[in-house]
């Protein structure tokens, strides 16, 4: 968690209940790992949090 590079953050739950937290360094690292990952990931339970993003768009980014 001390790994300041690190930009997404990944929440997941999988199909048999597992919980996955991860965190990736870039976008395509995100997308590798959740391409590897996809046949045991419930894709309506994926949180993906950006941690550059600016505050205050994450105001109008939330699923309501």
């Amino acid at each position: 968690m001390g790994n300041s590079s690190c930009r997404y953050i990944v929440n997941a739950v999988g199909k048999d209940g597992e919980t996955y937290y991860t965190h990736c360094q870039d976008k395509q690292a995100l997308k590798k790992w959740i391409d590897d990952h996809q046949e045991k990931l419930l894709i309506d339970e994926l949180k993906i949090t950006d941690k550059n993003q600016n505050p205050f768009l994450k105001l109008f980014s939330r699923k309501r």
